[in-house]
């Protein structure tokens, strides 16, 4: 996890990144998330804080203004979905594996944030009743659920994933990174707090070089030349 948790901070930082995707090096598995075996050997306090740094970690992927997409080839349960969930899009491959939280299955609950994100990605009812029966879905049932975005064969999975990813680092990142905060800080506000956040980023975009570079190219029919700023 403190791995993971290095990668993101580099990447948000480094101003040559426009754009992340999140995938694995192995090839059955997304993430099966935590090893269990190790929760079986750990105390409470150990135990707590992994729940902690994991927290903070994934949670940086929703965080950071960059456009994050995560490409599941293979199974993605658990703490692996966990992960997912924390990214703004996902694309899985077509398959046998499964997605879920079945952490129920051993008395717990997941606790990297799938009770939150989960219920807010394809609602209460829906989240509620597969965390409550640790029901695990192929790709298709996902995507019919709305927990992922597409489906497409395995080959094309990694082509597919940068396409996406490619389309938002191509754009006006600095207005990109501007309404995923609009969208993802405003989703817990208030109505009349989430238009405020959205009055105070508009300003901040008003004054931008992009936006002026945007109003201008339009004026003078020509395609804009965005520098993130």
């Amino acid at each position: 996890m403190e791995e993971l948790d290095a990668a993101i901070e580099e990447t948000r930082r480094d101003d040559a990144v426009k754009a992340i995707v999140v995938r694995s090096a192995n090839e059955k598995f997304f993430s099966a998330g935590a090893d269990v075996s190790v929760f079986a050997k750990s105390g409470l306090d150990e135990q707590n804080a992994f729940v902690v740094c994991a927290n903070e970690a994934i949670g940086k992927f929703e965080s950071t203004p960059k456009v994050v997409v995560a490409a599941i080839n293979g199974h993605c349960l658990g703490g692996g979905l966990e992960i997912a969930l924390c990214c703004d899009f996902r694309i899985a491959a077509e398959g046998s594996y499964r997605i879920g939280l079945p952490e129920v299955t051993l008395g717990l609950l997941p606790g990297t944030g799938g009770t939150q994100r989960l219920p807010r990605l394809i609602g209460r009812q829906k989240a509620l009743d597969f965390m409550l029966r640790g029901t695990t879905m192929t790709p298709q049932d996902a995507l019919a659920a709305g927990i992922v975005d597409e489906v497409v064969p395995a080959a094309e999975l990694l082509d597919r994933t940068l396409e996406r990813a490619r389309a938002y680092a191509s754009g006006p990142t600095f207005a990109i990174g501007r309404i995923k905060k609009a969208a993802v800080q405003g989703f817990g506000l208030r109505l009349d707090e989430g238009l405020a956040l959205e009055r105070k980023l508009l300003i901040e975009l008003f004054k931008s070089a992009d936006a002026k570079e945007g109003v201008t190219a339009f004026v003078e029919k020509r395609k804009p030349t965005y520098t993130g700023r």
